[in-house]
């Protein structure tokens, strides 16, 4: 695999009024982790990708961001999740149980 692990943030904002990821710090949540990736030595080819990704149909969770290829879809609240989701699953490869979503979870 080119990547071993992408993380995708969703980053939509609706203009007709609904609730949306972009309207619950889902920017920040992806600007921390990039950081952190990034600044841990993780990014580039065989390692981690983040990325930013339009509508993933969860919005019910929101704000989210799916981990492939395990599939695992998390929510977050604010920085220190980001730092877990981050240390735990994209370093050691643990998923972070109290913040995935659950998987009946959808728009």
């Amino acid at each position: 695999m080119y990547y071993e692990r992408h993380i995708f943030f969703c980053l939509n904002q609706r203009i007709s009024g609904e609730s949306s990821c972009g309207d619950h710090g889902a920017q920040d949540g992806f600007d921390h982790c990039k950081k952190l990736v990034k600044s841990a030595g993780l990014s580039g080819p065989g390692q981690v990708r983040v990325n930013k990704a339009g509508c993933l149909d969860r919005c019910a969770g929101g704000p989210v961001a799916v981990v492939y290829p395990e599939g695992t879809w998390y929510t977050f609240v604010d920085q220190s999740d980001i730092e877990e989701i981050v240390e735990s699953h994209l370093v050691k490869g643990q998923v972070v149980e109290r913040l995935v979503l659950p998987p009946d979870v959808g728009r």
